[in-house]
């Protein structure tokens, strides 16, 4: 019997030998075979779910390049109501512009008509109740005031001022003492392409190395936007108007600063004007009383004189 069983397991072996080289594997490539199929499907699916998300990713980017490429900025005043938009623009842009009358408005068919100083423009397009332009500002000479007239039984109308971004300086004269540092800030907005620092000669702005020596004042620039200007040991030829300017690439702005530079003495003038008031005043009133007691003396001498008189004279008559 066991030499039977042993003949029957051979058997069975053989058998199965047979069958995996007429299938061309083995139980082990077989084996491995359907874990590859498992794992090619798995790097299918995540080829797709990659596939979905960088086509998200494309379309984010590409939301900024088709916004370029048809990159108008828009502006609207809305009538009745406020009538004047300032706008700020550092670089060339496209822009439009729009009066748009109100649906309660009782403005009806108006004549629309859209001006620059003297200079009518044509409608770049319109609807019922609104008027629009479209502008290229490429340079310092498109900037200005655009205004649009609406007219009907009455006449109203909306301005947008077109200008480089304002610099924020100080209106205040920066007042300081000699020996003392004067600090001026100029900040915008915008990041200018550069920054320049002039002072007031006469009629000319010239620029501050050109008139003040270097070792007499610091630049700092404190971020893109923010520009600061230190004039060290002050004299009094120190007093005058400062300007800075950031150039932007449309054209520049200003800002204007006044210094004052005071002696030392100076606080004190004040108190010397008070304390000469107040002397005087006492002055005044002392030389008062002493005159107001000379007087009173005076009067009671003359009466004392009257008195004897008198006396001297009844003793006269009583003698007589």
């Amino acid at each position: 019997m066991p030499a039977t069983s042993g003949r029957c397991l051979v058997r069975l072996l053989l058998l199965l030998l047979l069958c995996t080289s007429l299938s061309g594997g083995s139980l082990a490539d077989s084996a491995m075979t359907t874990q590859d199929s498992n794992q090619t499907w798995v790097n299918s699916v995540t080829k797709m779910q990659a596939g979905h998300e960088s086509s998200g990713a494309a379309t984010q980017e590409l939301k900024p390049g088709s916004k370029q490429s048809t990159d108008v900025t828009e502006y609207e005043i809305v009538l009745p109501g406020v009538s004047e938009k300032n706008i700020s623009l550092a670089n060339p842009a496209k822009v439009e512009l729009t009066c748009r009358l109100d649906e309660k408005s009782n403005l009806k068919n108006p004549q629309v008509t859209w001006k620059r100083g003297s200079e009518t423009i044509s409608h770049t397009s319109k609807t019922q109740n609104s008027w629009t332009i479209q502008l290229t500002i490429s340079g310092s000479s498109e900037l200005g005031s655009y205004i649009c007239i609406l007219k009907a039984e009455k006449e109203v109308s909306a301005t947008f001022h077109l200008h480089v971004p304002a610099i924020e300086g100080r209106e205040k004269p920066i007042i300081a003492y000699i020996g003392d540092t004067a600090v001026m800030v100029c900040k915008t907005e915008y990041d200018p392409k550069a920054w320049m620092w002039y002072m007031t000669n006469g009629t000319e702005l010239v620029p501050i190395d050109k008139i003040l020596p270097m070792d007499k004042f610091e630049i700092n620039r404190q971020s893109a936007s923010v520009n600061r200007l230190e004039i060290h040991k002050l004299t009094m030829e120190d007093s005058g108007e400062y300007w800075c300017e950031a150039a932007f690439e449309l054209a520049g702005s200003k800002a204007r600063f006044e210094v004052r530079v005071l002696s030392i003495a100076e606080p004190l003038k004040p108190f010397i004007a008070v304390v000469a008031e107040v002397a005087i005043l006492v002055t005044t009133i002392a030389l008062y009383e002493m005159y107001s007691k000379r007087k009173a003396k005076g009067g009671e001498k003359e009466f004392d004189q009257i008195e004897q008189l008198k006396s001297e004279d009844n003793v006269t008559k009583g003698q007589n």
